[in-house]
């Protein structure tokens, strides 16, 4: 079972699109496939997921997928020529005027208030735009501060503009239907502004039938003002860094990740974090030492998972970028001190499921013990032994496959399936066999073991024991 805390997701693409280099991935590290959405036709999507399925990990069983929607990103849309705008040159941005000095967006966009001094920023900050004048929810009179080449199809951010955007457009829906009937183990929903946004794709995950968890990428400035609300709601989050360094100051980039980090580790939901990790990699086999010193930040700040894109999608070294990946986080993790990396919990809102999982770990780390067990239906139980960081190896047994995919993504956690059971008196053996089996303890050795009675009711942790291998 591998033995590294810190969990990698690796992004498909044209780069490792057939079934041995998605293997040698796994087999250098990868816990977890993302599909991107954004790009490809629907028959393109599907073959990616067809072909993940298709890989194996040491278990035999196939890889977890994270389906990634692309969202409402709003681009420049429908300019028939490149403008070249100068600096101090009056320009509107619009989707409802068209013709000479106007830049067109997204249709799907309506500008509900703007913030003073408020800016506009296009193709990643590139070209820099101030707002004169709220002409109507549909148009702004602009200013151009950093002046460049405007072309259609480039992303364009709103900083300090309240936006009117749908949390899906037409082709989410379809991708996400495609994602749930090919069974993605995660959707990720691109700019996530409120806690509201979660509401719309559960109905929808639920309307097909599916109970997926969703997981909010932290990109927009309203999402990180919303932020305490939006990791209470979402089933996990990601700091999505691209955009988000666009929408807020660069220097504010590396305090976010923290923030959202300690507070997403606190309620128990798993953070990843993603955008330019091996970025050199794509085009040289080797990393810079800034990559891998703000890899090692990231572990040592506590993500559960590192999310590689283009790397592995569209670069030229997919199976050295993983073991890059593999070898920091190695290196990283054997020089915590796991007495210091612990996490105390919030007695003010600390409930009997959280308490008896804290108390878990602590049992573990008072004797010695390297092995906590945790028996989970819905994998609640697991998440919340791992939000407190402990040293011991969290192996999580459950009787279902897709939860057991499900937690590849948090940090600490092997998953391993086991047969179904309806009493809590088959536990200790259920436990004990497998244990053996996987040789990760022998005769005599000591384990910790959690769980909730009644079995098969999520949520309900509330037995903890120390049990010697037989």
């Amino acid at each position: 079972m591998k033995k590294q805390k810190t969990k990698i997701i690796a992004t498909v693409g044209p780069s490792c699109s057939n079934k041995e280099v998605l293997q040698s991935l796994i087999n250098a590290g990868v816990d977890c496939f993302r599909v991107n959405l954004s790009h490809g036709s629907m028959e393109e999507k599907e073959e990616f997921f067809d072909l993940v399925k298709k890989a194996r990990t040491s278990s035999g069983d196939r890889p977890a997928i994270l389906a990634d929607l692309s969202g409402p990103k709003i681009r420049v849309d429908g300019l028939k020529k490149t403008l070249d705008l100068a600096e101090g040159d009056s320009i509107k941005i619009s989707n409802e005027e068209e013709g000479e000095g106007v830049i067109p967006v997204s249709d799907v966009v309506r500008f509900q208030s703007v913030n003073p001094g408020a800016k506009i920023l296009i193709n990643d900050g590139l070209i820099s735009l101030t707002v004169k004048k709220h002409v109507s929810d549909r148009t702004l009179i602009c200013e151009a501060v950093i002046p460049g080449k405007v072309e259609n199809r480039k992303g364009v951010n709103f900083p300090g503009i309240d936006l009117d955007v749908p949390p899906l457009t037409k082709q989410d829906e379809l991708d996400l239907k495609l994602s749930l009937e090919k069974g993605a183990d995660w959707v990720a929903l691109s700019f996530v502004r409120s806690a509201t946004d979660y509401d719309l794709v559960r109905t929808k995950v639920e309307e097909q039938g599916y109970n997926t968890p969703i997981m909010a990428k932290i990109e927009k400035w309203e999402a990180v003002k919303n932020l305490d609300s939006i990791i209470n709601t979402f089933d996990a989050v990601m700091v999505a860094r691209g955009d988000l360094g666009v929408e807020l100051p660069l220097e504010r980039v590396p305090l976010i990740q923290k923030e959202v980090i300690t507070k997403a580790s606190q309620a128990s939901k798993p953070v990843i974090i993603a955008t330019q990790i091996l970025d050199s990699m794509t085009e040289r086999p080797v990393p810079t030492r800034a990559e891998v010193s703000d890899i090692a930040n990231a572990i040592l700040d506590g993500a559960d998972a590192l999310m590689v894109t283009g790397e592995t999608a569209a670069g030229k070294y997919p199976r050295k970028v993983i073991k890059v990946l593999n070898s920091v986080i190695q290196e990283t993790e054997s020089a915590i001190d796991y007495e210091e990396f612990y996490i105390e919990p919030e007695h003010e809102n600390i409930n009997t499921s959280k308490a008896i999982s804290h108390a878990a770990c602590s049992v573990a780390e008072d004797q010695g013990i390297k092995v906590l067990v945790t028996m989970t239906h819905s994998g609640s139980t697991a998440r919340m032994a791992a939000r407190y960081r402990p040293d011991a190896q969290i192996i999580a047994m459950t009787p279902k496959e897709e939860i057991c995919r499900q937690l590849s993504i948090v940090w600490g956690v092997s998953s391993v399936l086991v047969d179904r059971y309806t009493s809590s008196n088959e536990i200790p053996d259920i436990a004990n066999i497998v244990l053996k089996k996987k040789k990760l303890l022998n005769v005599g050795d000591k384990y910790v073991i959690t769980g909730g009675v009644p079995v098969g009711v999520a949520g309900t942790t509330n037995f903890l024991s120390v049990i010697e291998v037989e």
